[in-house]
């Protein structure tokens, strides 16, 4: 048996989820579950964001906190333009989706194609990252981010994880600018 062009791209590194209450979500996951502390980037922007192939601005924010070596996305948004937290992909308070990292973009947008999954939302994240979320087939619910991170961001994202690595429960909340 072979393995499927989008298992071979790469390992799950992050659990999203898009909570009608973003705020009780963040209590639930760093009280209850004890993940923590979450990283809050506000108003995050794609660069040349399309939405099934069109245009559009939406706007989003994101806490990010590390369960071992697995990121737990939380997302919140207030904007109405076309995106996956609008519409029929907006599922909310249950697994959103599910993000691999890839070292090429273009290699993991021709593996979806050969699978025919379809691209979603597609973006530049800063000024070398790019971003594909892709629909493999089973609708919303089922969505797989395949993220280039941009250059500089795997410090960042070292940092979250090692201050999960220690963390005992103080400041569980913190925005980044």
């Amino acid at each position: 048996m072979t393995v499927g062009p989008l298992r071979a791209l790469g390992e799950v590194i992050q659990l999203a989820y898009y909570p009608s209450d973003f705020d009780a979500a963040l209590k639930y996951w760093t009280e209850t579950v004890g993940v923590g502390p979450f990283f809050v980037l506000n108003d995050v922007r794609l660069g040349e964001m399309k939405y099934k192939g069109e245009p559009t601005d939406a706007v989003f924010s994101m806490a990010i906190g590390y369960w071992g070596d697995i990121q737990i996305e939380l997302i919140r948004t207030d904007s109405t333009e076309p995106s996956l937290y609008v519409g029929e992909y907006a599922v909310r308070d249950r697994l959103h989706h599910v993000c691999v990292f890839v070292d090429d973009i273009a290699v993991a947008r021709k593996a979806c194609a050969e699978a025919g999954a379809e691209v979603i939302v597609e973006g530049k994240v800063g000024e070398d990252g790019a971003v594909i979320y892709v629909d493999p087939g089973q609708g919303p619910g089922f969505v797989i981010e395949y993220l280039q991170p941009m250059a500089g961001s795997e410090g960042l994202f070292q940092m979250m994880k090692d201050a999960a690595a220690d963390w005992a429960g103080s400041d569980p909340v913190r925005v980044l600018q």
